[in-house]
């Protein structure tokens, strides 16, 4: 199966599947004409690799989780202990992002959104306190 093929098959761009052979997470073999040829087991790899994308993974995460899973004398504690940790990272997000609603509902709640220069909304942003942080 050629790249366009595996690309369809996994809901992957060729562009990533290029990538994630560029760092090693999946080795085609060549056809004598240099083409990638996916057999099954890169197909496995690579709706893996999506599933665990689409789950917020890092790649050094899916790296080892695709590691662990092709490994069958694993510890699930292995497994548990990445996913644990992953998972401490989002409710960390979430609480971040719980903060900044709360913050800019209370701005959004203060301007009376008039003609008036005066915004509490840009004085909120001004006198925020502490350098600005992206997550």
């Amino acid at each position: 199966m050629n790249i366009s093929q595996a690309a369809q098959r996994t809901g992957l761009p060729a562009k990533t599947i290029r990538y994630y052979e560029d760092i090693g997470l999946v080795t085609p073999s060549r056809d004598t004409n240099g083409y990638r040829v996916f057999a099954d087991q890169e197909l496995h790899k690579l709706t893996f690799l999506a599933r665990s994308r689409a789950l917020g993974f890092s790649i050094e995460d899916c790296r080892a989780l695709l590691a662990l899973y092709e490994d069958q004398s694993r510890a699930s504690s292995d497994v548990k202990r990445i996913a644990a940790q992953h998972l401490e990272e989002i409710e960390a997000k979430i609480a971040d992002l719980r903060a900044m609603r709360d913050t800019l509902s209370e701005l959004v709640r203060a301007c009376s959104g008039d003609d008036r220069p005066d915004c509490p909304i840009l004085k909120g942003i001004e006198h925020a306190g502490g350098p600005a942080r992206r997550s």
